[in-house]
């Protein structure tokens, strides 16, 4: 929730391995005895602070809030939510499409919405994710349990392979983006202002709402329920559902994540296909709004070289790996 939890690592030349296998890797993961878990007491009190809040704003105003606040915290989360998925997630963390400059203002606008840590943090840790999938390597290993997965990693110092593993990820082209790291460099303003500030000043000065109820409900309990819908990428994820495509890796599909997430719960075929822009098969639905978004910058040329596997190859590796729950789609839904 915003935490910064990874030093800047050391770059290297290898270049990115996003599916959960280890090929490329000199050195296998090997298993090691449990490690004792140090708690980062600040992050651990600053998390739980933001949650005790969240259900005391709830409790104190959520009676009095009004309609058209509820509203609004809804469409402001949404959009923080697009900077996460078509931003730092498929744009920035998979390279699955490139952004002309204007769409890349407006997925950093976006993510300043969201509040969450710094772009160069959350490419870092999820691409570490997709090399070391599951394993002490993943920083939040979902072998490790549920809540671990969802919150828990961020309130205690990564697992050793963490930090080892680190040094494998190249991080090159989020480096020399001069987008990313002037949004970097100005990071605390962006969040504040785009988080904070402008969600809870709207519902004062455009329709009445009272102080309380719009930090609380706008501010807070929005801030809190957007924030945990990420997690639960990391987490529910990859505990509950179908694997039509791969049934040797731990991560499923879940509609209701995916309509929760605007199209992130399709979570077994993102780590088949990392590099597909559309981040599911059946593109841009009802479950997949992000992509829609998505297709209609490609349309007017700010979204570009959208990368997306071929009928062929989905079809060999869900009958070769799934678990038979797969079913073909139309080629003209795939598109």
């Amino acid at each position: 929730m915003g935490v910064q939890m990874r030093t800047k690592t050391e770059e290297t030349a290898e270049p990115l391995i996003e599916n959960n296998n280890k090929d490329g890797v000199e050195e296998p993961l090997k298993p090691q005895p449990p490690q004792k878990r140090e708690i980062l007491w600040a992050t651990a009190i600053y998390l739980t602070t933001w949650h005790v809040l969240a259900v005391i704003c709830t409790i104190l105003y959520w009676k009095n809030v009004k309609v058209a606040t509820i509203l609004w915290s809804l469409l402001v989360g949404f959009i923080g939510q697009f900077g996460v998925t078509a931003g730092v997630h498929r744009c920035y963390s998979h390279r699955a499409y490139k952004a002309k400059y204007p769409l890349q203002i407006i997925l950093l606008a976006c993510y300043s919405v969201a509040g969450q840590y710094r772009v160069t943090d959350w490419v870092h840790d999820h691409r570490l994710h997709h090399k070391f999938s599951d394993t002490d390597g993943d920083p939040h290993n979902a072998k490790r349990g549920l809540f671990f997965s969802h919150i828990g990693w961020l309130m205690q110092r990564g697992h050793p392979e963490v930090f080892r593993r680190s040094k494998t990820i190249d991080m090159t082209d989020i480096d020399n983006n001069p987008l990313v790291q002037f949004h970097t460099k100005y990071y605390w303003f962006f969040k504040i202002t785009f988080c904070f500030v402008l969600p809870v000043l709207v519902p004062i000065f455009f329709w009445n709402e009272s102080w309380m109820e719009a930090i609380g409900i706008s501010g807070v309990l929005r801030f809190v329920i957007f924030t945990n819908m990420t997690f639960s990428i990391n987490s529910l994820a990859h505990f509950w559902g179908t694997k039509p495509y791969d049934t040797r890796i731990r991560p499923v599909q879940n509609m209701a994540l995916a309509i929760l997430t605007t199209g992130e719960g399709w979570h077994n075929y993102h780590h088949a296909f990392p590099w597909d822009y559309r981040a599911e098969e059946y593109g841009g639905n009802f479950t997949n709004p992000t992509t829609i978004v998505l297709d209609f910058f490609k349309k007017i040329g700010w979204a570009y070289d959208c990368k997306t596997p071929s009928a062929d190859l989905v079809r060999q590796t869900a009958t070769k790996h799934g678990d038979g729950s797969w079913s073909e789609v139309p080629v003209e839904e795939c598109k």
